[in-house]
């Protein structure tokens, strides 16, 4: 996944908080890599509200 590509949310595995759970299926656009606590590399995805948070990459999925 690269900074600029448009993403959906398509999953979200651990932290559910109630802002979090509200942007399942929503698209958005990555603007950062984020180091995790050695489960892998996350992603900040930023949506059309101007909200930014993190996911890791197998909860997104590329959008064409």
């Amino acid at each position: 996944m690269d900074i600029g590509q448009r993403v959906r949310v398509c999953c979200i595995r651990d932290r559910v908080t109630k802002d979090v759970s509200k942007k399942l299926g929503q698209v958005g656009v990555i603007k950062a890599y984020k180091v995790t606590d050695g489960r892998g590399l996350g992603v900040v995805v930023e949506f059309e509200d101007q909200i930014a948070t993190w996911f890791f990459e197998d909860e997104l999925e590329p959008i064409q």
